[in-house]
């Protein structure tokens, strides 16, 4: 107990820089259905690729706002898969002595840089400029940081980054400067968007990233992880879980509207915003060698910033599951 104590709050530590997002936990229960796969998910593009199976028997969903109310659901063996940031389940796999493996990568950049006007169409016209972002210490500084260098940039010297403790702030920055630009992630970019016309999106930071890199890694915010011994213990429904959830994320992408529905009805995010945001919250889902590729190159890019994001250490060959 003194050891998963240890873990929680290391852990809460770390995922209190990837969100400013506070809000109640949504529980979407199999009535009478002790044996239920208990999941836990991120209201976003986590939660929202996880439409079809939200009402489906034998789930127990656990929708939270912020990574730290699922964390310790986690490290204290309440949840059998979860749907957490790349970068913290890189650390909670160092910081449980590995109990978690990762199934799949299921979002893929949802990072976007957004202005006032039409004055950045690549990433040289950042320069000189103010970009004002949120995630200080988390995954968007790290990976704003990559593809500003990648592209001949010094972070430090040729543009102003501003860090705020919400998106809604940076937002409210570019209201008030209107030469800045600024750094969201989906869905928020879609409500800021439609509740400000004058903004637009200039930049996709995920493009921008694979066009930057050349060891077939991607800008991976999102991955879904297991306790082992869930997965040592029920193989069978696991195997059936990834094949139901990519069915689903298969659903949402090809039918928007329907899926924005139960989005909707399960108080995610906003039917409306949800129509509109999931062409671009790059609702995915890879497994595999694929999977391996592209995240622990993703997760090098961090080792080289700050090796504390990710646990301290690159995780091995075990972290990454394949059936």
């Amino acid at each position: 107990m003194k050891r998963k104590l240890m873990v929680w709050t290391v852990a809460v530590c770390i995922c209190a820089g990837l969100t400013g997002n506070t809000g109640a936990v949504n529980v979407f229960a199999s009535e009478g259905d002790s044996d239920a796969v208990r999941i836990g998910a991120l209201k976003g593009p986590t939660a929202m690729g996880m439409a079809q199976l939200l009402d489906a028997d034998g789930y127990d969903f656990t929708i939270a706002a912020s990574p730290d109310e699922i964390v310790p659901m986690v490290v204290q063996d309440k949840l059998d898969i979860a749907a957490v940031p790349a970068n913290l389940a890189a650390t909670l796999y160092q910081k449980t002595d590995k109990d978690v493996s990762v199934l799949a990568v299921n979002t893929l950049g949802v990072l976007y840089l957004v202005e006032n006007g039409d004055s950045v169409k690549s990433v040289e016209d950042l320069k000189g400029k103010t970009i004002y972002a949120s995630g200080k210490g988390a995954t968007p500084e790290y990976a704003l940081n990559s593809v500003l260098k990648a592209n001949g940039i010094d972070p430090e010297k040729d543009v102003t980054i501003e860090y705020k403790s919400e998106h809604a702030e940076v937002v409210s920055a570019l209201v008030q400067d209107q030469t800045a630009v600024g750094l969201l992630p989906q869905p928020f970019v879609t409500t800021a968007l439609m509740k400000n016309d004058k903004l637009k999106v200039a930049l996709d930071l995920n493009k921008l990233w694979e066009d930057s890199m050349d060891d077939g890694s991607k800008l991976v915010t999102g991955v879904v992880i297991a306790n082992n011994e869930f997965v040592q213990d029920h193989a069978d429904k696991v195997n059936d879980f990834m094949d139901a959830y990519k069915e689903s994320v298969d659903f949402v992408n090809s039918d928007t509207e329907a899926a924005a529905q139960i989005i909707g009805d399960h108080d995610i995010i906003a039917k409306e915003v949800a129509q509109k945001a999931i062409p671009d919250c790059s609702i995915v889902f890879i497994e595999g060698d694929e999977m391996k590729t592209m995240l622990s190159g993703y997760l090098a890019t961090l080792d080289d910033q700050n090796p504390e994001i990710i646990g301290g250490q690159l995780p091995d060959d075990a972290f990454y599951y394949k059936r």
